[in-house]
């Protein structure tokens, strides 16, 4: 008994001096004079497009990721194709790469001097400096979350359920949504919950391709840098408190729904 306490012990000082104290320091610093220097910094023009630029980006990015996500899941599962080998070792590539190195990658791809940046550019089509970088990104970065979750309960759930349904008559639409799709559904809302947490905080690749330009194409994790740099440390610590409340609710709401979910 003892030594399970001592265990427990360890781990919760462990996680509490390398996760909690840092991130509630944050929190703390940001409303340390109260709430109306916060307002006044979240209400202003750059931090307002900033916050609307992120959440828009996630947006986009988390249901593409999901879709794509499934589908490479069924893919590397239940369809083993010549090739999809390679897909199932270049879904970990982001989780391999430097967030930096993605976005040079992109730089270089579609940049100006680019393979195709140049045609694109010829064009109109710009690709840059604009929301199309920081979405490509986000969504770069962002996709092996819901394939490595889903992949390993597909695994587990076998194909028995599945090859039944098909021999009443279901089609392989109807067998998807009626059997797979439940057996997957928590793996699913957890690998969105962690695409979410990743898309809004991602900012390695966006800081390359986006230009930071303010009021244009600079999220909130580009906003929070430049504010620290520019020793307004009210609005680093709102913008960093924003993305945290953000991420913490997505994973809060995600152990709510599963734990609903298996009540019922």
């Amino acid at each position: 008994m003892s030594a399970r306490l001592a265990l427990r012990a360890a781990v919760l000082g462990y996680l509490g001096l390398l996760l909690a104290a840092p991130v509630g320091l944050v929190f703390w610093r940001t409303f340390e004079h109260g709430l109306i220097p916060v307002w006044r910094v979240l209400s202003s023009h750059d931090a307002a497009h900033a916050l609307w630029l992120t959440v828009l980006i996630t947006a986009i990015a988390v249901p593409l990721n999901t879709i794509v996500g499934v589908a490479c899941a069924l893919a590397i599962v239940r369809h083993r194709l010549p090739g999809f080998g390679l897909v199932n070792t270049l879904v970990d590539l982001p989780l391999a790469l430097s967030p930096v190195v993605v976005g040079l990658a992109l730089f270089s791809f579609y940049g100006r001097d680019g393979l195709v940046g140049g045609w694109l550019e010829a064009h109109g089509i710009r690709v840059l400096f604009s929301l199309p970088a920081i979405l490509l990104a986000t969504i770069f970065v962002s996709l092996p979350f819901v394939v490595r979750e889903v992949v390993p309960v597909l695994r587990e759930i076998g194909v028995e359920q599945e090859e039944a349904a098909a021999t009443l008559g279901a089609s392989d639409l109807q067998t998807f949504l009626r059997v797979t799709l439940p057996a997957i559904r928590w793996a699913v809302t957890y690998g969105v919950a962690l695409t979410t947490a990743r898309a809004l905080g991602e900012f390695g690749a966006v800081s390359v391709v986006s230009g930071a330009i303010q009021g244009r194409t600079e999220t909130l994790t580009l906003y929070v840098q430049r504010s620290y740099e520019g020793f307004d440390t009210v609005g680093a610590y709102a913008g960093a408190t924003v993305l945290a409340a953000l991420a913490i609710c997505a994973l809060v709401l995600m152990s709510f729904l599963q734990r609903k979910g298996e009540t019922r």
